[in-house]
């Protein structure tokens, strides 16, 4: 069911412009498949579907195209700067406090990242909770300088 289903969204938005989440939701539900705008969440993320200019002043998904490091680093940056508030760290724990809706958007970064330190992350609407593996090796003099809060910490300077 998921492939079929995954299949479908990417014929669709290689067919046609699709602006929403909701405008694809009800694309599938034309297709037959009974779907939440979670599921088509989900979908877009595993996908890597990207919203591009559609050349009409508006943005479609598309199927992102060979993205670099970089690409993503310069993605969370510009996310980081777009949602988040502020970051906190104790000991395997960093909490990231966002605006209100932004936590899915930032927790979706960050995982694509795939750093190693990581374990998880969870995402609620204006938190985020990542859990760090309690053997980072950094150096903690206040705290606050494990590796995975200093990368953090890097995509707060934008």
């Amino acid at each position: 069911m998921k492939s079929s289903r995954q299949s479908k969204i990417l014929e669709i938005v290689s067919r046609q412009a699709v602006e929403t989440q909701e405008e694809l939701l009800e694309l599938l539900q034309v297709e037959g498949f009974q779907v939440t705008q979670a599921t088509v969440s989900r979908d877009l993320k595993e996908l890597r579907l990207v919203k591009v200019p559609d050349g009409q002043g508006g943005a479609k998904y598309s199927v992102q195209a060979n993205v670099t490091r970089g690409d993503l680093v310069r993605r969370a940056r510009r996310i980081f700067e777009d949602y988040v508030l502020s970051v906190d760290f104790s000991g395997p724990l960093i909490m990231i406090k966002t605006y209100p809706g932004g936590a899915h958007a930032v927790a979706a970064v960050i995982d694509e990242l795939g750093w190693p330190e990581m374990i998880g992350s969870l995402a609620g609407d204006d938190a985020i909770l990542i859990l760090t593996h309690a053997d980072d090796p950094a150096p903690r003099p206040s705290g606050k300088t494990g590796v995975l809060y200093a990368r953090i910490q890097e995509l707060m300077k934008g």
